[in-house]
């Protein structure tokens, strides 16, 4: 039947135009690659109102056509073939003859070759998956954050860190470039949605390895936030003011200014957050990049020659730990960006930031730690004052100079002073409520902290293919300045009766330093179409210098003028690496592979300058590393990771100096402490369905340590004191799975994430000397939903249960317990220009043997709003922890130990805000 009809309307239409202008197209169809006819084709003409067939025809054995007799108008033009891919055009049909010339025509098996393989909103060309911005709608003004919640396989928690497949986010780009240094959480927060025209998820490689070509399995999760062409010409940003309505309480007030001017490959964005809301305004690695996790840097190199600063608690000059989720916190922040590329030959990227704290938190802590059948009950309550600043500056520059040369240059540097104080208040006790210490301490800090680093890199491209040749040099150095004032009663009981009194008031300085140089050699040779070798040689040398002393008060003289000599300590040390490297590697469509070792002659040189005792030792070591990669499907890939690598022990636990900032759990460094050895083995599966739009990725990870640096603990029973000392421990490991599953239910337009994970650890833990095995099991399973309808209503619901589980072979007992966590988010639009926001939050934690109380607490926030003027004006009022119910518990368990701590919360407030996003007119105006 339908074929009836179209006969009919070819003869009806042919027949009509027996009275009308006759006027002829033609044109001849070629292979767009081979350049050769194309016979047999169809050519279709259409009307464009409708897409009714008007004329057709077929390419004869020359690939030419022609369609007679042809009325005058405006057409779609339309080609059909079973080996070539459709050409539509629109065309317009108004001279006697019309010749459309050369028609090339693409072959589907060349089109499937080079499709990059979409579906709607989504498209995964290789190892990376983009997502059009446009198509997931968001809030009038929202930030990228927001967008990224929308989008499949991403993932966006409360604190602000982002997953996607399963893995944390630690680089976000901007059309390619550092945005304010390396924080994901600054563009996302502080971009918006509407400027964005793609965003692409993808494992970025090492800079080493996108020169080489040979994978060294060193990636970063990245997403890249591509910008549309429109908004990279002029101006945008927002200010957007809150405060509490009531005068005759303490205050909440925030603000957020954020300003981007943009032109062409030029970007400069500034911004300044200030407030005692808690808000930060930066990302997930706020704790690691402004002081939240301050206690103390230890600078490390790996086998790479990267330099990895690491913030630990415990050390020497131990400070204030700084949550920024608990506590009262008045912050601000502020930073520049700038960036900008010249004739695609040089590239400047600069971003200055400043931050400052003042937090105030109260903090209690119940810990109970097995030791064989005794088991001890610490309670501790701590009152902290924290006055912290932070100034903070990366600068690249990227340079070709010319088609086959090139130089980067990075330097950073950090600058830290910190001002605190703290009150603790602790007691201890046996199982059966004895009492076995008390104490009573007050702790005050100043310490400056410094920071700085630069490195060279220089590359060079031969004229054969894939043959390099790159240097790499770096330096790095951190300082620390500190002067602590300690003073404490501490009460120590045996049956429970009083029996001494320990009281501590003394003056502790410390000056340390420690620096680290490195020089990194390549070289890359081709043996063939897919096969190349990597030689390098790597040259790393690590100086430390710590000085500390501690001064006792004097009677006498009202001063700190007398040195503890047990407590002071001067200590030198020199670690030097040498290692050669050679890799093979495979690289080809599907499969990418490599392979090799290299082999660390690593010598220490220690010098106690206080006790006048030295300790040299040497090692070698085998470093053994292997990668493979398999695209399996266009959309789908495998990933194989192992590598082994060393660990060197810090200056801090090297240096035999005793840390009794809390008398009853002291530490002590161990001169004689070896590097660490660690094997790791990753395997991870990631695919998406373009049909059903479904996500399905999962990934193993395996970790053995043999020469872990952990502590030996050597516990009085009786008094409750505990001296830690670092030590080396075989037999530690660890596992983890994640799994996740994505899809969309299409009839109701239901997004469905489903997300179960357990990671197990061994570890070796020594106390009074006897090896005991602890083993810890979390496990967890996320439900999350998501529907949206476009200024109608958001909703999300989201479910996550997880399990503790812990022993020991100290004795038999299991230490367990649940917690769940209940998310309810709900957006209505009325009135176009009206939102109600509310999102509840319901949390549930086990009661156990251990932990009696019930921490079972609901949140509840909401948010009512009204835009004006295109949505460029925002009037709002908010009211947060209606209920009244917010608190701070964490609950641990981990070795011997279980403890819950609770912190201050900022509970119930109310604001009323005001935000102005604006953009720049005149560039909309011109598009």
């Amino acid at each position: 039947m339908p074929k009836i009809t179209v006969t009919i309307a070819i003869l009806f239409f042919c027949s009509f135009s027996v009275f009308s202008q006759k006027i002829n197209l033609s044109g001849v169809l070629t292979d767009g690659s081979e350049k050769t006819p194309v016979n047999n084709s169809v050519v279709a003409l259409l009307t464009p109102i409708d897409s009714v067939l008007y004329k057709f025809t077929r390419s004869d054995k020359e690939g030419n056509f022609n369609l007679k007799n042809v009325k005058a108008g405006n057409y779609i033009l339309m080609t059909a073939h079973s080996q070539y891919a459709d050409y539509v055009d629109a065309i317009t049909v108004k001279e006697n003859e019309k010749n459309m010339g050369t028609i090339a025509l693409i072959s589907k098996i060349k089109l499937l070759k080079e499709v990059i393989i979409k579906s709607g909103s989504i498209r995964i060309k290789g190892d990376t998956t983009s997502y059009r911005a446009g198509d997931f709608k968001v809030s009038a003004n929202a930030n990228v954050e927001e967008l990224l919640k929308k989008l499949p396989g991403i993932q966006v928690d409360k604190n602000g860190t982002i997953k996607a497949m399963g893995e944390t986010v630690e680089k976000v780009l901007v059309d390619g470039e550092e945005f304010f240094g390396d924080d994901p959480g600054m563009a996302v927060k502080n971009l918006r949605a509407d400027a964005v025209k793609e965003v692409q998820v993808f494992d970025k490689k090492s800079d080493q390895a996108e020169f080489t070509g040979i994978d060294d399995g060193n990636t970063k999760k990245t997403i890249n936030l591509k910008l549309k062409e429109d908004k990279k010409k002029g101006y945008f940003g927002k200010i957007d003011a809150a405060n509490g309505p009531l005068t005759n309480i303490d205050s909440r007030y925030n603000s957020n200014l954020m300003f981007s001017d943009f032109k062409g490959k030029r970007k400069l964005s500034a911004f300044l957050l200030n407030g005692n809301i808690g808000q930060d305004g930066l990302g997930w690695q706020d704790s690691e990049k402004f002081g939240g996790r301050d206690n103390d840097i230890n600078m490390s190199m790996d086998d790479d020659g990267n330099v990895n600063y690491e913030w630990t608690d415990g050390n020497i000059d131990e400070e204030p730990y700084v949550d920024t989720q608990n506590g009262f916190i008045k912050n601000t922040n502020a930073g520049l960006q700038y960036s900008n590329k010249w004739n695609d030959k040089q590239a400047l990227n600069l971003s200055p930031k400043f931050n400052k704290q003042i937090y105030t938190n109260n903090n209690s802590r119940l810990t109970q730690a097995q030791v064989g059948e005794t088991q001890l009950n610490e309670n501790r309550s701590t009152v902290s004052n924290v006055n912290r600043s932070n100034f903070k500056l990366n600068a690249t520059y990227d340079v070709k100079l010319d088609s086959v040369n090139s130089l980067k240059f990075t330097a950073k540097t950090n600058f830290y002073n910190t001002d605190s104080d703290e009150f603790t208040n602790g007691i201890t006790t046996g199982d059966k409520g004895l009492l076995k210490n008390k104490q009573e301490k007050t702790f005050t800090t100043n310490s400056d902290k410094e920071s700085l680093s630069a490195s060279i890199l220089f590359k060079h491209k031969f004229a054969k293919a894939r043959r390099t040749f790159s240097v790499n040099s770096s330096w790095n150095t951190l300082s620390t300045n500190s002067n602590n004032l300690l003073k404490s009663s501490n009460e120590s009981y045996d049956g429970g009766v009083f029996s001494s009194r320990d009281d501590v008031d003394q003056n502790k300085i410390g000056e340390k330093t420690n620096q680290n140089l490195a020089l990194n050699l390549s070289y890359t040779e081709p043996i063939g179409k897919k096969f190349a070798l990597q030689f390098a040689y790597q040259v790393t040398h690590n100086t430390g210098d710590s000085n500390y002393l501690t001064y006792g008060y004097s009677d006498v003289t009202g001063k700190y003028d007398l040195v503890v000599h047990s407590l002071s300590n001067q200590f030198k040390q020199t670690i030097t690496t040498n290692k050669p490297i050679i890799k093979l590697s495979y690289n080809a469509k599907k499969i990418n592979y490599s392979f090799g070792s290299g082999f660390g002659f690593t010598s220490f040189d220690l010098l106690d300058q206080t006790l006048n005792n030295q300790y040299k030792r040497s090692y070698t070591n085998f470093f053994p590393t292997a990668n493979l990669s398999y695209k399996y499907k266009s959309n789908s890939n495998l990933r194989f990771n192992y590598q082994g690598a060393t660990q060197q022990p810090t200056i801090d636990q090297l240096q035999p100096l005793r840390n009794n900032q809390d008398f009853f759990n002291q530490t002590l460094g161990n001169p004689d402490l070896k590097q660490s050895f660690t094997n790791s083995v990753s395997i991870s599966q990631n695919s998406f369905s373009i049909l059903t739009e479904s996500q399905f990725y999962q990934g193993i990870y395996f970790r053995t340590t043999t020469n872990l640096i952990s502590y030996n603990k050597d516990i009085d029973p009786e008094s409750a004191k505990t001296i830690s000392k670092p030590i080396n421990t075989n037999g530690n490991f660890s596992g983890t799975f994640y799994f996740g599953y994505g899809f969309k239910v299409k009839k109701i337009d239901l997004r469905i994430n489903l997300n179960p994970s357990i990671n197990y650890n061994k570890s070796i833990l020594s106390i009074n000397s006897k090896i005991n095995n602890s083993n810890t099991l979390n496990s967890g399973f996320t439900v999350y939903l998501n529907k949206s309808k476009e200024k109608k209503y958001d909703f999300s619901l989201s479910n996550n249960f997880s399990n503790s589980r812990s022993s020991t072979s100290q004795n038999d007992v299991i230490k367990s317990f649940n917690t769940n966590n209940l998310n309810l988010d709900i957006g209505v639009y009325f009135r176009e220009k009206w939102k109600l926001s509310t999102d509840y939050n319901l949390n549930a934690r086990q009661k156990t043997a251990d932990f009696q109380t019930n921490l079972t607490n609901q949140l509840w926030n909401t948010r009512l709003q009204r835009t004006f003027k295109n949505d460029e004006f925002t009037a709002y009022i908010l009211v947060r922890d209606i209920l009244n119910q917010n608190i701070g518990v964490n609950r641990n368990i981990y070795e011997n130990i279980i403890s819950e701590e609770r912190n201050d919360r900022l509970k119930r407030y109310a604001m009323i805000g005001f935000t102005w996003n604006f953009k720049n007119k005149g560039e909309i105006a011109k598009k």
